[in-house]
């Protein structure tokens, strides 16, 4: 048999199996997602957080790991305590969580405004996009003198740096959702006889939906970075506060409390993420029911 033969032999053989191949590969890992379920799935991924701390633990209690260089979390749990009880802790963390709350919605609306107008007209591109891809490109800590400068140590350099930080992924989700709306679907919806309005609110804004939820993700986690930046020049109060102050008092505890705190707030900011996403997107196959 030449090798040509053996070559369309080949393909024969191949053509017929390749959606099945791509079935088996596809198959397993949906058949697994139903076998193991939600709950289950949750608990799975809790095993490794859970497991790490329990060794720490051990360290710690051992006297593996001194408590001036790492503290047990029995530790740090008993300082959150105490914190809490004198009411430190939950002044602190309100402080922070509406610094950022306040932050993250100016930044957001900011973001969103001109991702849509980048979105749907390439002249605004033009005008307006080189501009902020080189704000964006500027480190927070290069920006801090001037912001100091301008807003002083207040809060209003605090919102500003917050702001500052989610504005650019909203905006760069936003324009890039809106480009990768599917041109076909936009035909489709003028043949109908769509109107302009129509179109943007049934065709474009669900499609890009999903990337501007992606953008909020990516925010929320820097809206928590800028602000731990912004808090730790000049604060007098909020979680950078707290963890400035400790170190000036060698209280690893404390420090490490403040760090846990950011940790639970991504995880919890993350799932509130992912529950919008399953809720605005409930007609995606990837995002409402298969999830």
């Amino acid at each position: 048999m030449s090798s040509l033969d053996s070559s369309f032999g080949a393909r024969r053989a191949a053509t017929p199996e390749a959606p099945a191949a791509a079935k088996r590969v596809r198959r397993p890992i949906s058949d697994g997602q139903h076998r193991i379920g939600t709950r289950a799935h949750v608990a799975l991924s809790w095993i490794a957080p859970l497991l790490l701390l329990a060794v720490w633990e051990g360290l710690a209690r051992n006297g593996w790991i001194e408590p001036q260089v790492l503290p047990a979390p029995s530790k740090v749990v008993a300082t959150a305590s105490k914190l809490a009880l004198h009411g430190t802790l939950l002044r602190d963390l309100g402080t922070s969580l509406l610094r950022a709350a306040a932050g993250f919605a100016i930044g957001g609306g900011i973001g969103f405004a001109l991702g849509t107008l980048v979105g749907f007209s390439r002249l605004a591109e033009a005008l307006v996009d080189r501009s902020v891809q080189m704000i964006r490109a500027i480190p927070f800590l290069a920006l801090l003198p001037l912001v100091i400068v301008w807003f002083g140590v207040g809060e209003g350099q605090k919102i500003f740096l917050v702001s500052l930080g989610v504005a650019f992924p909203v905006y760069i989700n936003t324009t890039l959702g809106i480009r990768q709306v599917d041109p076909k679907l936009l035909e489709l919806g003028r043949v109908r006889g769509l109107s302009t309005a129509l179109l943007i609110r049934r065709i474009v804004l669900p499609g890009a939906l999903p990337s501007i939820l992606t953008g909020v993700r990516y925010a929320l986690a820097t809206a928590w970075l800028a602000l731990v930046v912004a808090e730790t020049i000049g604060a007098q109060a909020g979680l950078g506060f707290l963890a400035m102050d400790a170190r000036e008092f060698l209280r690893t505890d404390v420090i490490v409390l403040t760090i846990v705190i950011y940790a639970l707030i991504g995880v919890l900011a993350d799932s509130l993420a992912r529950l919008l996403e399953r809720r605005l997107l409930a007609w995606h196959p990837n995002y409402g029911a298969a999830r």
